[in-house]
């Protein structure tokens, strides 16, 4: 029997719904101080719809958008809460959406009725939108992403700095050593 999607979450069902190690959403506790599971006895940490939501998005912009820790941290400051927490949503309606076009069953909640869609067939908060965002549909944690032509010759800059470096070091060894 399915959870239902208001259902608080053990720290193993969010890190097996988002892919990510329990130890990963422990260490995003302590940079992310949006992060607020609740806490029963014994340190026991559930999680609110909207904490997986935030979870997702903050997974989002780590892993398939290739930010850093502190570049998430930045986002939060600039864009605020509710802005990453809106990424982990359009995150999972792209996913129901990747899933119901290969086939795939959407998921049900208690009353049967397939997330995203009211008893009358209205859309509801879940259900995918027009503009959502096709890059969050990356199948991987850390898919490959071409290169930007100003991000290729930002390296080749800085290679061709590396090698005329290495360059200068061993004329320097080969100095010393004469």
């Amino acid at each position: 029997m399915q959870k239902s999607p208001d259902a608080f979450r053990t720290i193993s069902e969010v890190a097996m719904e988002l892919d990510v190690p329990q130890h990963v959403l422990r260490f995003w506790e302590t940079k992310f101080t949006q992060i607020k599971p609740l806490k029963r006895g014994g340190g026991r940490r559930y999680y609110r719809p909207e904490d997986i939501d935030l979870l997702r998005g903050i997974r989002t912009l780590l892993y398939h958008d290739g930010y850093t820790i502190k570049g998430v941290q930045k986002v939060f400051r600039e864009q605020g809460l509710r802005h990453v927490t809106e990424i982990g949503r359009e995150e999972l309606e792209a996913e129901l959406a990747a899933m119901e076009a290969d086939g795939a069953p959407a998921p049900q909640d208690q009353g049967g009725e397939a997330a995203g869609v009211s008893v009358e067939g209205a859309p509801t908060a879940s259900a995918q939108p027009e503009d959502a965002n096709p890059q969050h549909l990356a199948p991987a944690p850390f898919p490959p992403q071409p290169l930007t032509e100003e991000q290729q010759d930002k390296l080749e800059n800085i290679l061709d700095e590396l090698e005329g470096l290495k360059a200068r070091l061993e004329a320097a060894r080969t100095a010393i050593q004469a």
